[in-house]
């Protein structure tokens, strides 16, 4: 016996429209059903149910390795976190991990305040002259400034006279994520090489990720990364640490200036406490509201909008037997617009996450950053630095959204706007 099988045939993700098929798909079909994939001539399982999704994220997770769409990322990231599995996955987890504990990243709110600060400084100038931002390329240039000077540091500078400039701008200049950015995303490889043998001869000390990432060993082997792996987690941070973030504040922002009501609350929990720089961790994490601002948003356009998984030996999902090497799929855009997990799912409400005692993460409803052992291993970082962000920007202005229409989704690897986001800063004091 088998699950429902939509009547839409379609590669999910493969797709540029994808996500609305999906969509239409799960309302028809439940919460467990499959799509048949005519390119790889298979049904793909769609799970749309907390219990079939915490059974493949935690309870049963080493019996699923990373599935469709691995092949894609590995030609851009190589073997990094994302895409590694086994042996190799859980070594470079165990070295990872400890750069994002809440100590370590409150070493960089000098750099995330300084990189916000400039944003500020910039959006003052529009503001003088009564011009709009473009706050889609703003949140992309930010992020990607904060995860650049967060991985080299003051090597930043040298890597830019050996590059000629800038070259991770194509992070943001080129927003295909096709071969050829693939190729020429990978081509920096060689410049993060000469880095490595640079910091290797002058041995002088650097805090920032990539110092660190050198001097992590496995605690159950001793051994470093190699250079091939230091590469790929570098590559890896680069993207995964800007996409996804520019992404969610793109959103936060457009939710934002669509529901002024939200936006006048952000403001009053802004206004109530002084401005502190750096802002410590703890003072983001009592930043309730604003901090419910981004999770609603990311509620509503989960960045990663699709987690891609393989079984391994026969599994079971709700009484129904999956084979060995089936392709799963699970959304957190379906499951987090639920409309039986969820009150009023479509609509904007932040003030849903101020009740701990109902934090829908323990009920495997809300999942941007994924969970279980594979969780996003930068959440916290990702969180601060947005918060961060978010109460420097809202207590100064007012943001109003000035294009008319409906707004298109673009869900390809990440969850996008399909056009840039124009918005007018109106000063709130």
């Amino acid at each position: 016996m088998l699950p429902p099988l939509a009547p839409d045939q379609f590669d999910v993700g493969s797709t540029e429209d994808s996500l609305e098929r999906l969509v239409r798909a799960a309302s028809s079909c439940g919460d467990l059903f499959r799509i048949h994939a005519p390119g790889r001539q298979s049904d793909t399982w769609i799970i749309n149910n907390p219990v079939d999704i915490k059974r493949v994220l935690v309870t049963n997770h080493r019996n699923f390795t990373k599935g469709v769409g691995l092949d894609r990322v590995k030609i851009l990231l190589g073997n990094g976190i994302m895409t590694s599995e086994g042996a190799l996955w859980r070594s470079q987890r165990r070295m990872i991990q400890p750069l994002f504990h809440r100590r370590v990243i409150e070493q960089y709110a000098g750099l995330i305040a300084t990189s916000v600060d400039g944003l500020i400084a910039r959006w003052q100038t529009f503001a003088d002259r009564g011009e709009p931002v473009n706050v889609t390329d703003e949140m992309s240039e930010l992020t990607l400034d904060i995860v650049l000077h967060s991985i080299f540091g003051r090597d930043l500078a040298w890597l830019a006279e050996q590059m000629g400039g800038n070259a991770f701008a194509l992070v943001t200049e080129h927003s295909a994520r096709d071969l050829q950015f693939a190729y020429r995303f990978r081509l920096l490889s060689r410049h993060i090489e000469e880095l490595l043998a640079r910091r290797r001869a002058n041995g002088e000390d650097h805090f920032d990720f990539l110092g660190m990432l050198m001097a992590a060993r496995d605690k159950q082997t001793g051994e470093p990364m190699t250079d091939r792996d230091l590469i790929d987690e570098t590559l890896t941070l680069v993207v995964a640490g800007h996409e996804t973030t520019a992404s969610a504040l793109n959103w936060a922002w457009y939710l934002l200036a669509k529901n002024p009501a939200a936006q006048d609350r952000l403001g009053a929990e802004l206004d109530a406490i002084p401005l502190t720089t750096p802002m410590s961790f703890q003072q983001a994490e009592e930043l309730h509201y604003t901090q419910a601002v981004l999770q609603e948003a990311m509620r509503l356009y989960p960045p990663g909008w699709i987690l891609s998984r393989r079984t391994i030996d026969e599994d079971i999902f709700s009484g129904y037997r999956v084979p060995p090497g089936t392709d799963v799929m699970l959304s957190p855009y379906l499951i987090q617009r639920h409309p039986g997990h969820w009150d009023a799912p479509e609509s904007f409400r932040p003030e849903r996450f101020l009740d701990a005692a109902s934090d829908p993460r323990d009920q495997w409803i809300y999942i941007p950053f994924a969970a279980g052992p594979r969780h996003c291993v930068g959440e916290s970082f990702a969180m601060y630095e947005m918060t961060v962000h978010m109460s420097r920007v809202a207590r100064r202005w007012r943001l109003e959204y000035l294009d008319d229409g409906p707004l298109d989704i673009e869900a390809a690897i990440n969850l996008r706007t399909r056009r840039s986001l124009r918005m007018r800063l109106l000063p709130r004091h």
